[in-house]
């Protein structure tokens, strides 16, 4: 019996008295049979598993199968921000999958953005909104494009954003379900994927295409850090050696 609600609580089980409070009773598989706790704990584990499936597939965007494996979970996810610090390819390529696959974005504060790189990472040109120059407005324009566009990539001034403005652009983010992608650091990143080093391959005796580009990537996701190597595949062309000319016959005199 008990004395109220959240008062304490006496019963007895298999002989044993107990003075736990109502709600801890509730847990209280002591006196359970074996198999009917295993049974209780499995039926636990499983909708907690079904529940975190639905929550976290829910907000998971496209991504580059490339980038993939470097991001917590495989995979970018609304509602947050990401960095990439020392690379604009690997923030284009962060930006490629959700593109691809058919979403709006937004590039902010790139004048050097380049569009025949950016359509060969696969960024769709015909849904891309640019911002190249957009000066001391830069955070303010970058929170508009997220209230209509599902991703945005950014880079901010070398005095970035004070930790309540990316408080509260972490909070329009969540609000719109979009994701930010910063060219540089951020303090409220989600991960953080900083280039460290690389190298290009596919180039002979100054001629011929860069064929690849590798680079040495370090991720920062809630304090814990980790090496990758990624390969960027590129077909950019540096120039090729001319064709061998055709050899001319000799010149010879004709009696006229």
């Amino acid at each position: 019996m008990h004395d109220g609600i959240g008062g304490g609580a006496r019963s007895r089980t298999e002989g044993r008295e107990s003075h736990l409070p109502v709600l801890e009773l509730m847990f209280d598989t002591a006196g359970m049979p074996a198999a009917a706790r295993s049974e209780t704990v499995a039926a636990l584990q499983a909708r907690i598993a079904s529940m975190q499936a639905r929550t976290l597939g829910a907000r998971t965007m496209p991504t580059n199968e490339a980038v993939a494996p470097l991001l917590p979970g495989g995979a970018l996810r609304s509602g947050v921000a990401y960095a990439a610090p020392g690379s604009l390819a690997l923030a284009m390529l962060l930006l490629a999958g959700p593109s691809a696959a058919g979403a709006w974005c937004g590039v902010v504060g790139i004048p050097e953005f380049g569009a025949e790189a950016a359509a060969e990472l696969g960024i769709a040109l015909d849904r891309l909104v640019l911002v190249p120059a957009p000066a001391e407005h830069w955070l303010s324009v970058t929170a508009q494009l997220a209230e209509v566009l599902p991703v945005v990539l950014v880079r901010p001034p070398a005095a970035g954003a004070s930790p309540g403005e990316v408080s509260r652009l972490a909070s329009r983010l969540r609000q719109r379900d979009a994701t930010l992608l910063v060219a540089g650091r951020w303090s409220g990143a989600e991960a953080t994927l900083e280039v460290t080093g690389g190298s290009w391959s596919g180039i002979g005796a100054g001629w011929g295409y860069l064929s690849a580009r590798e680079l040495d990537v370090v991720v920062t996701a809630r304090e814990v850090r980790s090496r990758h190597r990624l390969r960027i595949e590129t077909g950019f062309r540096l120039g090729a050696p001319l064709p061998a000319a055709a050899p001319q016959p000799a010149p010879r005199l004709v009696a006229v």
